[in-house]
C-alpha cells in the first residue's frame, strides 16, 4: 500500500507525519520509518474525529504510543488549519480535546502554531510514581539522585521529572543520562518510565534538556518544555507569563498562568515542513520503502532561526 508522508519537526523534534483510518499497525509503521531515518523521532498520525477537527496519535521510535505530544501538535495543528482554510482548530488526543492557532511568526518563513498543553496534575498516581508514599513531590531532593537538585513530578499528560540544575551539570549530560536510562528501565520508582528534564536559569529565560521516553536524548520534548517553564514558575526562576524555553533544538515560548490551584499552559513555537514523500507500506519491512522524496525550502528559514539564538544554545551542546 502506497502512502503519503510528511516529515516535519517541531524545534527540530522530527516525525513523519501520515493521515489516514484508524488502524491497529501504526506502531509497526513508526518501527519501519524509524529503522530507515535515525533523524526521526517518531510518526505522526492524523485521524477523523467524532467531535473535533481530527485526531492525533503519536509513535515513539520504540514503537510505544505517547499520550500527546506538545512539538507534533503543532505540526498537525498546522496541517488541519490549512487543510481546512481555518486558523484555530481543536485536535483530539490521548488524554484531551486541545485548542491549537496559527500565530504570528517567530520570524519571516516560520509558520508558529500555539497549541493547549492539558490536563496538569502534580498527583504521583497520574504519573505514576512511587516514592516514599508521597502523593506529591514539588521542587525537592531525592537524596538517591543528588541532594543538591531539586525535582518535580508533574504529568501534562506525558510524565515528567524535572531537575533545576547548575549550568555545569548541564553542560555534562553524564547525570542525566545515567538516571534517565534508569528510571526508563525496571526501578522501584517509574513502572511505565518517565521524560526525565534538567533545567537551568539563563539570563532570559530558562534552556531544557529532555531525555524523553522511548525516544532518548531529543532536541526539544514539548511536554517537557512547557512543564519545565511550569515548574520555573512555582520556584520563582521565572514571573508567571511568557517565558523563552531553549533547547537543544531551538527555543519556543511557554505561556504559564496560574488561576487559584488551576494551571493554564500554551506552548507556541515553529510547525516547520521538511519534506515529502510516498512510501510503499507493507507487513514485511523487507518489503516497504521509500518511492520518492521531494526535500522543501522551510528549513533553512528555521536554520536561520538558530543561528540567531546559538550563542545560548551552544554553550550546553
Amino acid at each position: 500500500m502506497k502512502v503519503v508522508l510528511e516529515k516535519v519537526h517541531g524545534s527540530m523534534n522530527t516525525f513523519y507525519m501520515v493521515e489516514g483510518p484508524e488502524r491497529s499497525d501504526y506502531a509497526e509503521l513508526a518501527l519501519q520509518l524509524c529503522v530507515l531515518d535515525e533523524e526521526v523521532d517518531g510518526l505522526l498520525v492524523i485521524l477523523p474525529s467524532a467531535n473535533c477537527h481530527a485526531k492525533m496519535r503519536v509513535f515513539n521510535r520504540d514503537g510505544s504510543e505517547a499520550s500527546m505530544c506538545g512539538n507534533g501538535l503543532r505540526c498537525v495543528a498546522r496541517y488541519v488549519c490549512e487543510k481546512e482554510g481555518i486558523r484555530s482548530a481543536v485536535i483530539e488526543t490521548m488524554k484531551a480535546d486541545l485548542s491549537v492557532s496559527r500565530e504570528e511568526t517567530l520570524m519571516e518563513g516560520i509558520e508558529t502554531y500555539s497549541v493547549e498543553i492539558s490536563p496538569v496534575s502534580f498527583r504521583l498516581e497520574d504519573l505514576p510514581m512511587e516514592y516514599e508514599n508521597r502523593s506529591e513531590m514539588i521542587l525537592q531532593p531525592i537524596p538517591e539522585i543528588s541532594e543538591e537538585i531539586l525535582f518535580s513530578a508533574v504529568a501534562v499528560p506525558n510524565p515528567h521529572l524535572i531537575g533545576i540544575v547548575s549550568e555545569e551539570i548541564q553542560k555534562d549530560s553524564s547525570h542525566q543520562k545515567y538516571w534517565a536510562e534508569k528510571f526508563n528501565g525496571k526501578n522501584p520508582f517509574f513502572s511505565d518510565g518517565v521524560n526525565v528534564s534538567y533545567v537551568t536559569k539563563l539570563e532570559q529565560g530558562i534552556f531544557v534538556r529532555t531525555f524523553e521516553r522511548g525516544v532518548g536524548f531529543t532536541n526539544a520534548c514539548g511536554t517537557a518544555m512547557t512543564a519545565s517553564a511550569l515548574i520555573s514558575c512555582i520556584a520563582g526562576m521565572e514571573p508567571f507569563g511568557e517565558v523563552a524555553v531553549y533547547n537543544p533544538g531551538g527555543m519556543v515560548k511557554c505561556t504559564v498562568i496560574k488561576d487559584a490551584d488551576i494551571y493554564q499552559l500554551l506552548l507556541t513555537g515553529n510547525a516547520t515542513r521538511i519534506s515529502l514523500h510516498e512510501y510503499q507500506w507493507e507487513n514485511a519491512a523487507k518489503d516497504s520503502g521509500f518511492l520518492s522524496s521531494v526535500k522543501l525550502d522551510e528549513q533553512r528559514h528555521y536554520e536561520k532561526f538558530t543561528e540567531n539564538i546559538s550563542d545560548v544554545v551552544e554553550q550546553f551542546a
